[in-house]
């Protein structure tokens, strides 16, 4: 009877040991994070989701990662579908910052914290929106096109002779875009003002889709029988779609263009003597900076950084109410006499993809 007594009390123990154990396995469950991306398409997306992924798993964090290509509709599910997974926080690239609305307030309401990366989601359910400088981005660009028109000073341009110049904004869904014409405008004014440049066609490209903005720069130059002089184009896609129209007409390299995002091919047509010029936004800055912030807010601490801004401001629409917390970034222009030192040496884009095609006999050292 007591050997009896003895194994009860030693199965007892065991199963309670099984208990603890199950009840801690269950404690130790990783923390789920669900990254939403409009796309893949752009060439950045795939690295940063990739990196994010990294990061987050390096922080103990199990990752959902979905793609939407962009469709609105599928975006909003995705981001439904992985709340109903159990998705504690969101790191959210959106497609259409107003349609993604619906999902993410539905995801707040869930208790889910949700970080707009990059592109504004017009809320104020979000916990954060990081991004870069976007105003400042298009002032740049527009700054870049005139300096090489010689514009203000030079006396190639008057009322009776002025520049004709071609505005090419992003997707009108993505908010970037229209900060990004934002600061071109603030630039551009006082010359349209003042009559020495002219806007001829004035465009926007669905999804950034550089396919799409080479058929409207066939379009324009058709219209305007190749009779034009700047491009302020709003990214490297748009930009490089569109000079392959204009090189079909011997304009390339001839007309100043603008981009931005300082991609490789981007730079490899400012080194070409092609593209004049983009803005580089470190993007390498922003991923780890995204994830610290969520990995932050997840814990309940607080992000000294972030500044409250109006949705008004952000979106440049006075019918906008609330507020959001934000962090912008810096940006720097690259043209062909910084790029070497600004994007080659820094290791944000390699050497080989930004020379490619160069002779050997016209490349710098490498870094």
């Amino acid at each position: 009877m007591k050997s009896n007594r003895i194994l009860l009390t030693i199965f007892s123990l065991i199963i309670i040991a099984v208990l603890i154990t199950g009840c801690g396995g269950t404690s130790s469950k990783k923390t789920k994070i669900g990254l939403s991306f409009s796309d893949f398409a752009t060439e950045r997306w795939k690295r940063e989701a990739d990196q994010m992924t990294q990061l987050l798993e390096a922080k103990g964090y199990e990752v959902v990662v979905q793609e939407a290509n962009h469709d609105v509709k599928l975006q909003n599910d995705q981001i439904d579908n992985m709340v109903a997974q159990g998705v504690k926080g969101l790191i959210v690239i959106a497609e259409d910052g107003d349609a993604a609305v619906t999902s993410v307030d539905k995801a707040a309401k869930a208790g889910v914290i949700v970080v707009a990366y990059d592109r504004l989601i017009k809320t104020s359910s979000i916990a954060a929106y990081l991004s870069f400088n976007n105003v400042e981005v298009g002032r740049q660009e527009a700054l870049g096109v005139m300096t090489a028109l010689g514009i203000p000073g030079s006396a190639t341009w008057t009322k009776d002779n002025p520049a004709k110049i071609v505005l090419s904004g992003g997707s009108p869904t993505d908010n970037n875009a229209i900060l990004v014409r934002q600061g071109q405008m603030e630039v551009i004014q006082p010359y349209l003002d003042q009559g020495i440049i002219k806007v001829v066609a004035d465009q926007w490209v669905d999804n950034w889709d550089a396919a799409t903005a080479e058929k409207m720069m066939e379009n324009i130059l058709t219209a305007q029988q190749n009779k034009i002089d700047g491009v302020i184009a709003s990214n490297d896609g748009t930009a490089l779609g569109e000079l392959q129209a204009m090189k079909a007409q011997g304009l390339a390299g001839n007309v100043p263009i603008s981009g931005q995002d300082a991609t490789a091919d981007g730079c490899n047509s400012i080194v070409k003597g092609e593209q004049t010029v983009s803005v580089y936004k470190d993007i390498r800055l922003l991923t780890p900076m995204a994830v610290d912030l969520l990995d932050s807010l997840l814990k309940g601490q607080k992000v000294a950084d972030l500044e409250q801004f109006t949705l008004a401001e952000l979106t440049n629409d006075t019918s906008k109410t609330g507020n959001v917390q934000a962090l912008f970034l810096p940006v720097q222009q690259v043209t062909k006499d910084n790029v070497y030192e600004l994007i080659v040496k820094s290791g944000f884009q390699p050497y080989d993809d930004v020379y490619r095609d160069i002779p050997e006999s016209q490349r710098p050292p490498k870094p």
